[in-house]
């Protein structure tokens, strides 16, 4: 069987998480997320960001989590900023699009958005009311790209959005990641001061399923919770969600997690740039794009799976390879052999 590099989702839950399902399994417990694992969970979550009046949500996929957020915060008229490689515009079925809201996209290579990039939609959305309006900024820790952002960068993004009246919305399916890159300056209790809400992504890094909501504007936490209800994402075994965020949280499983993926896909990394491989973006997270011969890559492909993600000339393609919390020295080394012998 081929070790899969396609994604960070492929593999199960950490052991501790199901050892706590499992140990839980005979409980009675209040339905909907008011079981006592899921209460527990988000005053964990809130511990590590250090603010005890952000409201959290648990629900279980990041494209849910999304939708919910956008087509909540949003007036009927309103509309969305992204980079052109954000996971609303390319990854999710048109499902902010299905609840009404325009998704205006901005082309950037490495998958940020900055004030200076949002200035020039602003200027051009002015037309009132003839064209919607610009009102929520979408970004994602790290992104698509694999790219991060650095506190300075998400300090000018986050002011900019405030003097213009715009919300910040954090899509973090990845953001353990993010934080816990080795070039990364960001802590969480700087996201959580600087977006409007963002979400912990527990399915790429972890759990079984399960992405948190944190909403950090009081103005946007009345009355979420019909939303959740509304779109279906309230789960009424939420314990099934709540256990595996706290395990998550306590003693810092989710960042260990995290860093470890990253470690993994650096090791790759260092031994191709050893090589003289170059790379499709500069990442530091576990996500990396390295340009190779379309001859090697093919024999690579009889032992791995990963993604051809970008043709680059006619000799040679980007491909796309992410670890997991899960991936072993024995499936990296072997990586690595494999490409060192045919180079």
């Amino acid at each position: 069987m081929k070790f899969s590099f396609k994604n960070d989702y492929s593999e199960g839950c950490h052991p501790n998480i199901l050892q706590s399902l499992l140990q839980s399994n005979l409980e009675q417990q209040a339905g909907y997320g008011e079981d006592k694992y899921s209460l527990q969970a988000k005053e964990l979550i809130k511990e590590k960001i250090k603010k005890a009046d952000s409201d959290v949500y648990l629900v279980s996929g990041g494209t849910q989590a999304n939708l919910i957020v956008i087509s909540s915060v949003l007036k009927p008229y309103q509309c969305v900023i992204s980079a052109s490689v954000g996971h609303i515009l390319n990854n999710e079925t048109g499902a902010i699009e299905a609840t009404g809201h325009k998704v205006l996209s901005i082309e950037k290579e490495d998958g940020k958005l900055t004030p200076s990039d949002i200035i020039p939609v602003l200027e051009n959305h002015k037309n009132v009311p003839h064209q919607v309006m610009p009102k929520l900024v979408y970004i994602s820790n790290s992104t698509e790209l694999g790219t991060i952002y650095q506190a300075k960068e998400l300090e000018e993004l986050s002011d900019f959005c405030k003097k213009n009246n715009l919300y910040l919305f954090m899509d973090g399916a990845r953001l353990g990641h993010g934080l816990t890159s080795e070039i990364s300056d960001l802590s969480l209790e700087k996201v959580a001061e600087l977006t409007d809400i963002f979400y912990l992504g527990g399915t790429k890094n972890g759990a079984l399923i399960g992405e948190a909501i944190v909403i950090n504007n009081s103005f946007l936490q009345e009355d979420f919770a019909f939303n959740i209800k509304q779109k279906g994402a309230l789960l009424a075994k939420g314990r099934l969600l709540g256990i595996q965020f706290m395990e998550l949280m306590k003693d810092d499983l989710y960042f260990d997690l995290a860093k470890h993926a990253n470690q993994q896909a650096m090791k790759i990394k260092r031994a191709m740039q050893n090589k003289g491989v170059e790379f499709l973006s500069d990442t530091y997270t576990n996500q990396i794009f390295p340009i190779l011969n379309n001859k090697v890559i093919a024999v690579l492909s009889e032992h791995f799976e990963f993604f051809v993600w970008k043709k680059v000339d006619e000799e040679s393609s980007a491909i796309r390879l992410i670890t997991s919390w899960n991936t072993g020295d024995d499936a990296v080394d072997r990586f690595i052999e494999i490409f060192e012998k045919e180079l």
